[in-house]
Protein backbone atom coordinates (compact mmCIF):
# COMPACT_ATOMS: atom_id res chain seq x y z
CA UNK A 1 0.00 0.00 0.00
CA UNK A 2 1.68 3.20 -1.16
CA UNK A 3 -0.69 5.68 0.47
CA UNK A 4 -3.25 5.40 3.26
CA UNK A 5 -6.94 5.02 2.46
CA UNK A 6 -8.31 8.05 4.28
CA UNK A 7 -12.08 8.31 4.40
CA UNK A 8 -14.71 10.36 6.22
CA UNK A 9 -17.23 8.58 8.47
CA UNK A 10 -19.92 9.36 5.88
CA UNK A 11 -17.78 7.86 3.13
CA UNK A 12 -17.23 4.68 5.14
CA UNK A 13 -20.99 4.40 5.71
CA UNK A 14 -21.57 4.76 1.96
CA UNK A 15 -19.08 1.96 1.19
CA UNK A 16 -20.71 -0.28 3.80
CA UNK A 17 -24.19 0.47 2.41
CA UNK A 18 -23.04 -0.36 -1.13
CA UNK A 19 -21.47 -3.61 0.07
CA UNK A 20 -24.64 -4.51 2.00
CA UNK A 21 -26.83 -3.77 -1.04
CA UNK A 22 -24.66 -5.83 -3.40
CA UNK A 23 -24.30 -8.78 -1.04
CA UNK A 24 -27.81 -8.98 0.41
CA UNK A 25 -29.99 -7.76 -2.44
CA UNK A 26 -28.41 -7.61 -5.87
CA UNK A 27 -26.29 -10.77 -5.70
CA UNK A 28 -29.13 -13.08 -4.49
CA UNK A 29 -31.45 -11.68 -7.18
CA UNK A 30 -28.82 -12.28 -9.86
CA UNK A 31 -28.14 -15.81 -8.57
CA UNK A 32 -31.87 -16.54 -8.82
CA UNK A 33 -31.97 -15.34 -12.44
CA UNK A 34 -28.89 -17.41 -13.33
CA UNK A 35 -30.36 -20.51 -11.68
CA UNK A 36 -33.63 -20.04 -13.54
CA UNK A 37 -31.80 -19.43 -16.85
CA UNK A 38 -29.58 -22.49 -16.33
CA UNK A 39 -32.70 -24.65 -16.07
CA UNK A 40 -33.82 -23.51 -19.52
CA UNK A 41 -31.39 -25.76 -21.36
CA UNK A 42 -28.66 -24.67 -23.78
CA UNK A 43 -26.53 -22.12 -21.93
CA UNK A 44 -24.38 -21.12 -24.91
CA UNK A 45 -27.15 -19.00 -26.45
CA UNK A 46 -29.05 -18.13 -23.28
CA UNK A 47 -28.76 -14.34 -22.84
CA UNK A 48 -30.12 -14.35 -19.29
CA UNK A 49 -27.57 -16.95 -18.26
CA UNK A 50 -24.61 -15.32 -20.02
CA UNK A 51 -25.43 -11.80 -18.78
CA UNK A 52 -26.24 -13.09 -15.29
CA UNK A 53 -22.90 -14.90 -14.96
CA UNK A 54 -21.10 -11.78 -16.19
CA UNK A 55 -23.00 -9.63 -13.69
CA UNK A 56 -22.17 -12.06 -10.87
CA UNK A 57 -18.46 -11.74 -11.68
CA UNK A 58 -18.79 -7.93 -11.62
CA UNK A 59 -20.63 -8.02 -8.28
CA UNK A 60 -18.10 -10.40 -6.75
CA UNK A 61 -15.19 -8.26 -7.95
CA UNK A 62 -16.79 -5.12 -6.48
CA UNK A 63 -17.58 -6.93 -3.21
CA UNK A 64 -13.92 -8.01 -2.86
CA UNK A 65 -12.78 -4.46 -3.60
CA UNK A 66 -15.22 -2.92 -1.08
CA UNK A 67 -14.31 -5.39 1.66
CA UNK A 68 -10.60 -4.65 1.21
CA UNK A 69 -11.15 -0.87 1.14
CA UNK A 70 -13.34 -0.98 4.25
CA UNK A 71 -10.81 -3.18 6.06
CA UNK A 72 -7.88 -0.88 5.19
CA UNK A 73 -9.71 2.43 5.59
CA UNK A 74 -8.42 5.04 8.03
CA UNK A 75 -11.43 7.03 9.25
CA UNK A 76 -10.66 10.71 9.74
CA UNK A 77 -13.20 12.65 11.78
CA UNK A 78 -13.42 16.42 11.59
CA UNK A 79 -13.14 16.75 15.36
CA UNK A 80 -9.81 14.90 15.24
CA UNK A 81 -8.16 17.54 13.06
CA UNK A 82 -5.46 19.40 14.99
CA UNK A 83 -6.22 22.96 13.84
CA UNK A 84 -9.59 24.00 12.46
CA UNK A 85 -8.15 27.31 11.22
CA UNK A 86 -6.16 25.39 8.58
CA UNK A 87 -7.19 23.15 5.70
CA UNK A 88 -6.87 19.45 6.42
CA UNK A 89 -8.69 16.28 5.32
CA UNK A 90 -12.46 16.64 5.71
CA UNK A 91 -12.44 20.44 5.51
CA UNK A 92 -15.01 22.34 3.52
CA UNK A 93 -13.14 25.17 1.80
CA UNK A 94 -14.53 28.19 0.02
CA UNK A 95 -12.09 29.86 -2.35
CA UNK A 96 -12.06 32.31 -5.22
CA UNK A 97 -9.93 31.79 -8.31
CA UNK A 98 -8.21 34.26 -10.65
CA UNK A 99 -11.40 34.49 -12.78
CA UNK A 100 -13.39 35.65 -9.71
CA UNK A 101 -15.30 32.36 -9.55
CA UNK A 102 -16.17 31.42 -5.99
CA UNK A 103 -16.28 27.68 -5.26
CA UNK A 104 -16.85 25.56 -2.19
CA UNK A 105 -15.33 22.09 -2.06
CA UNK A 106 -14.90 19.42 0.57
CA UNK A 107 -11.70 17.40 0.79
CA UNK A 108 -12.60 13.72 1.10
CA UNK A 109 -11.21 10.24 0.41
CA UNK A 110 -10.62 8.88 -3.06
CA UNK A 111 -13.61 6.50 -2.84
CA UNK A 112 -16.05 9.28 -2.00
CA UNK A 113 -14.90 12.01 -4.40
CA UNK A 114 -17.68 13.47 -6.59
CA UNK A 115 -16.54 16.65 -8.27
CA UNK A 116 -20.05 17.58 -9.43
CA UNK A 117 -21.12 17.60 -5.77
CA UNK A 118 -18.06 19.57 -4.66
CA UNK A 119 -16.29 16.60 -3.07
CA UNK A 120 -12.68 16.33 -4.21
CA UNK A 121 -10.10 13.70 -3.39
CA UNK A 122 -7.37 14.60 -0.92
CA UNK A 123 -4.79 13.58 -3.56
CA UNK A 124 -6.16 15.93 -6.23
CA UNK A 125 -4.00 18.91 -7.23
CA UNK A 126 -6.48 21.43 -5.80
CA UNK A 127 -6.73 19.65 -2.44
CA UNK A 128 -2.98 19.18 -2.19
CA UNK A 129 -2.46 22.86 -2.98
CA UNK A 130 -4.94 23.95 -0.33
CA UNK A 131 -3.65 21.67 2.44
CA UNK A 132 -2.48 23.57 5.54
CA UNK A 133 -3.67 26.92 4.15
CA UNK A 134 -5.48 29.46 6.31
CA UNK A 135 -8.15 32.01 5.43
CA UNK A 136 -6.54 34.70 3.28
CA UNK A 137 -3.78 32.48 1.90
CA UNK A 138 -3.26 32.51 -1.87
CA UNK A 139 -2.11 29.34 -3.64
CA UNK A 140 -0.80 29.12 -7.20
CA UNK A 141 -1.75 25.92 -9.02
CA UNK A 142 -0.46 24.71 -12.37
CA UNK A 143 -3.34 23.52 -14.53
CA UNK A 144 -3.53 22.37 -18.16
CA UNK A 145 -4.88 25.85 -19.01
CA UNK A 146 -1.96 27.55 -17.24
CA UNK A 147 -1.45 28.84 -13.73
CA UNK A 148 -4.42 29.65 -11.52
CA UNK A 149 -4.46 31.43 -8.18
CA UNK A 150 -6.83 30.39 -5.42
CA UNK A 151 -7.53 32.57 -2.40
CA UNK A 152 -9.00 30.82 0.63
CA UNK A 153 -12.12 32.66 1.84
CA UNK A 154 -13.48 30.27 4.47
CA UNK A 155 -12.71 26.95 6.15
CA UNK A 156 -15.33 24.85 7.89
CA UNK A 157 -15.34 21.37 9.34
CA UNK A 158 -18.79 19.78 9.00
Amino acid sequence: MDKPIYITPEGLDALRNELDHLWKKERPETVAVVSWAAGNGDRSENGDYIYGKKRLREIDRRVRYLRKRIEDAVVVRSEDQPDHSRVFFGAEVTYINARDEEKTIRIVGEDEAESLKGKISWVSPVARGLMKCQVGDVVTLKTPAGEDELEVLAIRYP
